[in-house]
């Protein structure tokens, strides 16, 4: 089943994982929205900026550090993901409870393996 991902804290850097995750997940026919707060465009999906309104939201996969995190809490819950993504480094016991006691799926994983060996 086809997910649609929203991908926070991307960036038009190719040599960054949020990079890579936006690629690999419209690789994988996955609708991939990333949102950082540089400007620029992923594989010709244009990066938003602040925090815009998406509906129908299945993922959230995290590549904010856990001090970032904090200010897209309401932002994060807004969306009403199915599943929240904390991929390495992103590890957030804070967000991880909220989550979980608003239904949320929590995973710890990296999103681009978890593409790779089919568990998405």
């Amino acid at each position: 089943m086809l997910k649609k991902t929203v991908v926070l804290g991307a960036t038009p850097n190719p040599e960054r994982y949020a990079y890579l995750a936006v690629k690999n997940l419209l690789a994988y026919g996955h609708e991939a929205i990333p949102v950082g707060i540089r400007k620029g465009e992923i594989e010709g999906v244009p990066i938003q900026n602040g925090q815009p309104e998406i509906s129908g939201v299945d993922t959230v996969t995290l590549y904010l550090n856990p001090e970032h995190q904090r200010d897209y809490y309401d932002y994060i819950f807004s969306l009403k993901p199915q599943r929240l993504i904390f991929n390495p480094g992103t590890e957030n016991p804070e967000l991880m409870r909220m989550a979980q006691e608003k239904g949320v799926e929590v995973e710890v994983a990296c999103t681009l393996v978890m593409l790779s060996i089919g568990d998405y």
